[in-house]
């Protein structure tokens, strides 16, 4: 069995990178207004909004997109440099 997901531009990413990344990108009111919930809004953390955003399957599956959206908007092959700084 292999370890590559060609199909996955998630595959290898953890949620806290991905978080930090779009923290860094955008910033935590951008954020709060692009996604509607308190852990972005309310005195925010990247350990309080993990822990959101591992319990809670909407929020996270829309951070994820926004991750991904914001990848493809940046560059040519987003996935092949998100892999590298792993």
């Amino acid at each position: 069995m292999t370890d590559k997901q060609p199909n996955n531009p998630l595959h290898g990413i953890t949620l806290e990178h991905l978080l930090t990344q779009l923290v860094d990108h955008y910033g935590w009111e951008y954020l709060g207004q692009r996604i509607n919930i308190n852990c972005f809004k309310s005195d925010p953390s990247i350990k309080s909004s993990l822990k959101f955003l591992r319990k809670t399957l909407w929020a996270r599956e829309k951070v994820e997109q926004l991750y991904i959206a914001t990848l493809a908007q940046q560059e040519p092959d987003p996935w092949q440099k998100a892999r590298d700084m792993l």
